[in-house]
């Protein structure tokens, strides 16, 4: 039953058998009663119970030593780095896995190593317009992935680590977009400011202990600013058609220039075969001379009449008209020519063909005996 039941006669209530008296307790009567049993508890009363005491204490104590020790373990994740501070100064850096501190002695900060952070750059107009150093004004954004390196310089050595990586990349943004013209920065060398903007970041950051590593620096957006980006437009379009125009030019040109080659060294290699054609021929009639002048030298009546009668053979051994004729003589005789030379093969021997001068031919004559009397009038013009 509640002490303050209405059938409570004892009238006893919590603080030690007041009676049914109004007001607050009595402070100090508590605080006494309170003594009194840790005082009991510790072996200040009589002789028996002093032993038990002892023993409870001892159990207690231990118990705390166990609740203690198991109070300091603590688990660090995968990815994650445990920086130990003993009295709020930095111990040590503990891996991944189980591991124990004194607590009340020692205190533990985990920090994940592991996770890629990232920040937007040129969201708002105080960052994303800047000068170029050809002074044209450029609206530029970034994005930055970093990761933190070393938990205890990434705790210690900078009061916000975040921020000041904001304001590196700022710095060096600025400082490489002002070494850089604007047509370049547009164009072809989006690839190497950025490489640029996050070395000299990553210079900063080393500079400061920071703690941290910039994995990507990636250049999302580069324009002219809205107020002139119809005119820009213009002139990259010009610059786009200039460089279609040059591509087609080099495209014809890789075209044409290997033909004309190709035909340049045609004309020189049949340049080389007509001199070497040329100069075998002269070589040959040099020779051919040579040796019918050392004939000629040994009978120069006999050699001038072979090489006449050598000559008009092969000037008129082609011909279909043939007149002979004799010296001192007015005969005139008739060979049939055409005969022969349809016999031989000779042009001018088909249908229609006849010599200039003709007579019936004498029955008796035959084309052995034409020959023959062609021989003697060549020996006789020899003769």
């Amino acid at each position: 039953m509640a002490w303050n039941e209405p059938g409570n006669s004892g009238g006893k209530d919590p603080w030690g058998g007041r009676k049914n008296e109004q007001g607050p307790p009595d402070l100090d009567e508590v605080v006494r009663k309170l003594q009194d049993r840790f005082s009991g508890l510790f072996g200040k009363g009589g002789g028996g119970g002093g032993a038990a005491s002892a023993g409870s204490v001892g159990f207690v104590v231990a118990l705390l030593a166990v609740l203690w020790a198991f109070s300091g373990i603590y688990i660090v994740d995968e990815g994650q780095r445990g920086v130990v501070l003993q009295f709020g100064a930095y111990n040590k850096t503990t891996m991944p896995g189980l591991n124990w501190y004194p607590r009340f002695i020692q205190t533990v900060d985990k920090v994940d190593i592991s996770n890629v952070r990232s920040i937007d750059l040129g969201r708002r107009a105080d960052e994303a317009l800047m000068l170029t150093q050809d002074e044209n004004i450029i609206d530029v954004k970034f994005t930055v992935q970093y990761q933190v390196k070393d938990a205890r310089d990434y705790l210690f050595n900078v009061r916000e680590p975040d921020q000041t990586l904001r304001d590196a990349a700022e710095t060096a943004i600025r400082e490489i977009i002002g070494q850089s013209e604007m047509d370049f920065i547009i164009t072809e060398g989006r690839s190497d400011v950025a490489q640029r903007i996050r070395n000299m970041m990553q210079s900063i950051l080393d500079r400061y202990q920071a703690g941290l590593a910039v994995i990507s620096f990636n250049m999302q957006d580069a324009q002219a600013p809205e107020q002139v980006q119809g005119a820009f437009a213009d002139a990259v379009k010009a610059r786009e058609d200039e460089q279609r125009l040059k591509n087609e030019a080099e495209a014809y040109a890789n075209d044409v220039i290997p033909k004309a080659r190709g035909q340049a060294a045609r004309l020189i290699e049949e340049s080389n075969a007509y001199r070497e054609q040329v100069i075998a021929v002269a070589e040959g009639e040099t020779a051919r001379f040579l040796s019918v002048l050392a004939q000629y030298e040994k009978a120069p009546e006999v050699t001038r009449k072979r090489l006449y009668l050598e000559t008009m053979e092969s000037v008129m051994g082609q011909s279909s008209k043939v007149l002979v004729d004799t010296k001192d003589s007015n005969n005139l005789l008739y060979l049939p020519l055409d005969k022969l030379m349809q016999r031989d093969g000779l042009p001018g021997s088909g249908m229609g063909s006849s010599p200039s001068m003709s007579t019936p031919v004498p029955p008796d004559q035959s084309p052995r005996t034409d020959i023959r009397l062609r021989e003697n009038l060549r020996q006789r013009e020899v003769r």
